[in-house]
């Protein structure tokens, strides 16, 4: 069974509404990194609604964190690893790191880990479409968040977006 949480409408309206708090909070000298898949797709369009406010260009890019996860021996022998695309120098830049859902701030620690081996940021803010507040095992937390929620362990939060999944909404569906 599959219970829907966001529309395409709505996460338009999210990705609208706080790519505008992005602006004013950190300005408009930044660079948006978006962790592979959906969070990569996402940082694309944060991008370019960014752009379209501010009239500057924004650099992008996009993380593959598979060989920087701490359960990179449990993933099986043969992981499948697309490659980041980081064309820019990081150093002393302010860093939106973008990714569709935080579940338990592994992913995200991965992916602060491998920007870190570009250089040194000035600073590494997140964006989260969707925060699963109850399932955390670091100590990682969402400075622009599109929505918070709390599901069983044994339910998972899909994001699909038309640039892979052909449909645009959120979802939480059963674990088989």
């Amino acid at each position: 069974m599959e219970s829907r949480i966001l529309s395409a409408n709505e996460i338009k309206k999210i990705l609208e509404k706080l790519s505008s708090q992005v602006i004013k909070d950190m300005g408009n000298d930044i660079a948006v990194v978006g962790i592979k898949r959906r969070g990569a797709i996402l940082a694309e369009r944060i991008k370019k609604l960014i752009e379209r406010k501010t009239s500057k260009n924004i650099d992008c890019g996009s993380l593959d964190i598979t060989l920087y996860r701490d359960d990179f021996s449990a993933i099986g022998s043969h992981p499948v690893v697309s490659g980041s695309e980081l064309m820019f120098d990081p150093d002393n830049r302010k860093i939106l790191l973008v990714d569709d859902v935080l579940y338990t701030g592994r992913t995200i620690r991965a992916a602060i880990d491998q920007i870190i081996d570009y250089g040194r940021p000035k600073v590494i803010r997140l964006f989260v479409l969707v925060d699963r507040t109850n399932c955390r095992e670091l100590p990682i937390q969402a400075d622009y968040l599109g929505m918070k929620l709390i599901v069983g362990k044994n339910q998972i939060v899909e994001v699909k977006l038309k640039e892979v999944d052909k449909t645009e909404e959120v979802v939480i569906t059963e674990r088989k």
